[in-house]
């Protein structure tokens, strides 16, 4: 009798782990020899737009921001099963065989829908999904100016400065010569 080698289904599956392992590795292995390792201060600082940082990264955020990315994600999937769902239970040919196919399929997505409504009335009763508000109020000072002198402020019309030559008594020739120069030089922050 002749034996037969073959491969169990764990044995398929422990080889497709190893040639991923293989895989990744290589890929690691090739970027460190390919990519260029030159750290600086500027590469090893945090990210923020293009910002300067202050301070440090490590700070905390207000738990309702991962509150509403559970939600989010809790109906992102809802979607995932209810499309299967919908084309299962327009399927006329099952239908046709059994009617309580589709009283089945309607009543089990009931109950998954509503499952999930249950769990936002939960959260909404909570108020997580109610952000901070700020109250608004109007904020009184012992100043002796009248409130008037400062609407009267708000209300003028902002006139840019404009250079010497637009108080001669001649025209100005350019539009060049209405624009003010920067009493300033712009510095920007090299690395």
């Amino acid at each position: 009798m002749a034996e037969t080698n073959m491969l169990t289904e764990f044995g398929k599956v422990l080889i497709f782990i190893i040639t991923g392992l293989l895989a990744v590795g290589f890929a690691f292995f090739v970027n460190k020899l390919i990519a260029p390792h030159k750290p600086n201060p500027e590469k090893n600082s945090s990210y923020e737009c293009g910002e300067e940082t202050i301070g440090n990264s490590w700070i905390q955020f207000n738990s309702r921001f991962y509150v509403i990315a559970l939600i989010f994600l809790l109906f992102d999937v809802e979607m995932v099963f209810v499309f299967p769902w919908a084309t299962i239970f327009a399927d006329k040919t099952l239908i046709a065989q059994d009617a309580r196919w589709g009283w089945l399929a309607f009543t089990e997505m009931l109950v998954f829908i509503g499952i999930l409504l249950l769990g936002l009335v939960y959260v909404w009763k909570k108020k997580d999904l109610e952000w901070i508000k700020p109250s608004l109020f109007i904020p009184k000072t012992d100043s002796k100016i009248p409130l008037e002198a400062y609407q009267n402020i708000n209300k003028e019309k902002y006139i840019p400065f404009k250079n010497k030559l637009a108080y001669a008594d001649k025209p100005l020739e350019t539009e060049a010569q209405t624009i003010a120069k920067p009493k300033f030089t712009p510095r920007f922050k090299k690395a």
